[in-house]
């Protein structure tokens, strides 16, 4: 589906110039998906770079055994730093990509990419930013390994889903939760209860309630 300039203007008004919204909105291929939709699986070669409009994507790594651990959202307007490496490398994705609410997007074409580079000051700047916000996403999640105990790890994940989709239920499992977290179902219930008992959060039956301000 194709998405008009005009609507990419509103959405892009002071980060992309005019010739490159006219290229995105002749190329780029317009998406709604709803949650759980996979853009990207490990072992597959990326032929479409996207821009998330509105929505959020989880971006997760996994080991041989398929334990997973999360290492950044993607929100409105960003792009995955990694899918840029792959795709100007011809190199295989290593992450999954997933959408954790209902998503709007654009793909681009990977040979577009290297070609904006050149050609629009405008995409060249807004992949070195897309880099720079990966590259703080990782270190917060080095650092949340290194620094933090996984009950805090827990609550800064809660945060960081409330400030991404600007709500504070979840409708989550605790299955899932272990999985972002490289933990197991049991340890992250235990933790979830503590942290109810200390009125940190609510829980219900698939869902969670944030009871504490949001500042991460």
């Amino acid at each position: 589906m194709k998405i008009d300039s005009q609507t990419l203007k509103t959405q892009f008004a002071n980060i992309f110039e005019a010739g490159l919204l006219n290229e995105l909105a002749e190329i780029g291929n317009y998406m709604e998906v709803d949650e759980g939709y996979v853009l990207m699986r490990p072992g597959g070669y990326i032929r479409t770079i996207p821009i998330i409009l509105k929505g959020s994507v989880k971006i997760s790594r996994s080991d041989p055994d398929g334990r997973e651990a999360l290492l950044y959202y993607l929100g409105g307007l960003d792009s995955c730093a990694m899918s840029l490496t792959c795709c100007l490398n011809r190199r295989q994705s290593e992450i999954t990509a997933i959408t954790d609410e209902k998503t709007r997007l654009i793909t681009v074409p990977v040979e577009k990419v290297e070609d904006w580079m050149n050609k629009y000051p405008s995409w060249k700047q807004y992949v070195f930013a897309t880099y720079q916000k990966r590259f703080d996403d990782l270190l917060g999640a080095i650092d949340q390994i290194a620094f933090h105990k996984l009950d805090e790890r827990l609550i800064n994940l809660l945060k960081r889903k409330s400030k991404q989709c600007g709500c504070s239920v979840f409708n989550i499992t605790h299955e899932e939760l272990a999985n972002e977290l490289a933990t197991s179902r049991e340890v992250i219930s235990r933790l979830l209860k503590q942290l109810e008992n200390l009125g940190r959060v609510k829980l219900s039956r698939n869902k969670i309630e944030l009871l504490e301000a949001v500042t991460v």
